[in-house]
């Protein structure tokens, strides 16, 4: 702990210097390193889980990859108990966190990331705005008039850590501001996800129930208002508002993103009087050392200790649950949602499955239908003024990450499972669907940035990548 906060103080020395050309760049490189490195590692695991489900879906001890996720699970006691089988704990409860750490993406992003700022945030959301629309016409455009026309909803998500993952692959030949690009397109499309899931796959309402959750959410902003950072408090008046939410027909996992939305992202102190207490409490517990003692001092324990509530005061509530879940949601979560829900049984007709209608308004609206709404708005956007291409960033690497956002599986998958209940033949068909286009999107996505990405130099990184490389071999 100390020679961490050392480290900070002498970063802190040197970023109050006259910065040299490019270090602001380094750090912010930096810091969407992590992040990166995360959803791309995240990816290979769910990519590994995807595989796993599919295999032991298909082989012998089929029935009991399908016996396990029946499960019947129940919690709770008296009035509230809740029964139900593992898959829907899963896509419910589990998934319920994975919205809420896109709720607190979608909040950071929008106070001080690239949605910050209306300039820069425009493009990524006019992008997003038309990689949703074309996916939901293309498939409607199939399946209008039929049973089969509840799943326009599935093409219009993109993964994040798969599409990060195959991003990841070009190395630094992938400039930072297109793997931000890439983020920020992914944010917008993910609150749209969350926005369908919520207006058009609500089975019948309780008004009771949501009149509760209602009630919930009201206390949520009010202990934020009052300046409360207590993450216990939001944690039982969340968890409070996800069973009213789960009660009024309302998807459950909505409740996660709102309840992100009431996390607090203010500091309890500034950074001067932080690095101000931080100095004395290490100067404090240098006298222990310079005095030769062997353990800590009363003295030092002290100084530990007020430096670690310090550290809690610097960071916001927001970011230390970001950062605490994030881990989870990428290593477990996913993978976990994955494995329930990828498993697809092949036995019967795979050709008749890939010509249902189903998969192929999923293909057309991942393949084609998000290259096209992604790459021509974002082409619109800037040919009339309304935004700017980011520095360095060429048309033909947006239409590689247009080709990357076809990549659905989770939030695709997830949406499959809304659209289609009740109905085992359709879902099969879209989950098979959504699996097929979401490679071929990969594949693609990958050829098209390679083909236009230019070879690192031989002998020297750029500065702005240095950082990420550096960073990813030594992890």
């Amino acid at each position: 702990m100390i020679n961490v906060i050392a480290s900070m103080l002498v970063q802190q020395e040197s970023d109050s210097r006259p910065p040299g050309r490019g270090a602001p760049r380094r750090s912010v490189a930096s810091a969407f390193a992590e992040f990166f490195r995360t959803e791309a590692a995240g990816g290979v695991i769910l990519l590994a889980c995807a595989a796993l489900a599919l295999i032991w879906a298909n082989s012998p001890l089929a029935a009991s990859y399908f016996r396990l996720w029946e499960t019947t699970v129940t919690a709770g006691a008296g009035p509230l108990v809740i029964q139900k089988p593992l898959l829907l704990w899963i896509n419910d409860g589990l998934m319920a966190l994975f919205f809420f750490v896109v709720g607190l993406e979608i909040k950071r992003e929008v106070l001080t990331g690239e949605l910050a700022a209306p300039r820069k945030a425009t493009l990524a959301i006019v992008a997003a705005v038309g990689g949703m629309v074309a996916p939901a016409v293309l498939y409607l455009t199939v399946n209008v008039g039929t049973d089969a026309s509840a799943g326009w909803g599935i093409p219009m998500a993109t993964d994040i850590a798969f599409a990060l993952g195959v991003l990841a692959l070009l190395g630094s030949r992938a400039p930072l501001a297109l793997k931000v690009f890439l983020t920020a397109i992914a944010i917008v499309d993910d609150l749209g996800a969350v926005l369908v899931i919520a207006l058009f796959y609500t089975s019948k309402l309780s008004l009771t129930a949501l009149g509760i959750a209602g009630a919930f959410f009201v206390a949520l902003v009010a202990v934020n208002r009052l300046g409360i950072q207590r993450t216990l408090i939001y944690a039982l008046l969340g968890l409070g508002l996800w069973v009213a939410m789960l009660k009024s027909g309302v998807h459950a996992t909505v409740a996660g993103v709102l309840v992100a939305l009431t996390i607090p992202a203010r500091r309890r102190i500034d950074a001067p009087r932080f690095l101000a207490e931080a100095r004395d409490l290490v100067g404090r517990f240098s006298e222990g050392v310079k005095e030769g003692r062997a353990e800590p001092t009363s003295a030092q324990r002290d100084a530990v200790h007020a430096l670690e509530h310090a550290c809690e005061r610097i960071e916001t509530p927001l970011a230390r649950l970001e950062h605490g879940l994030h881990g989870w949601v990428a290593f477990f979560i996913m993978p976990v949602f994955a494995l329930a829900n990828a498993g697809v049984a092949l036995g019967g007709d795979v050709l008749a499955m890939l010509t249902d209608p189903v998969a192929i308004g999923i293909g057309l609206g991942l393949v084609l239908g998000k290259q096209v709404g992604v790459f021509g708005f974002a082409w619109a956007a800037v040919k009339t003024g309304l935004a700017k291409l980011p520095e360095g960033v060429t048309w033909a690497q947006v239409h590689g990450v247009s080709l990357l956002t076809g990549i659905g599986f989770t939030m695709s998958i997830f949406i499959a499972n809304l659209a289609f209940v009740g109905v085992p033949e359709r879902l099969d068909s879209a989950k098979l669907g959504i699996l097929v286009a979401s490679l071929i999107s990969g594949g693609l996505g990958w050829w098209r940035l390679r083909q236009t990405a230019p070879s690192p130099p031989a002998d020297s990184s750029s500065p702005v990548e240095e950082p990420i490389l550096s960073e990813i071999a030594t992890s």
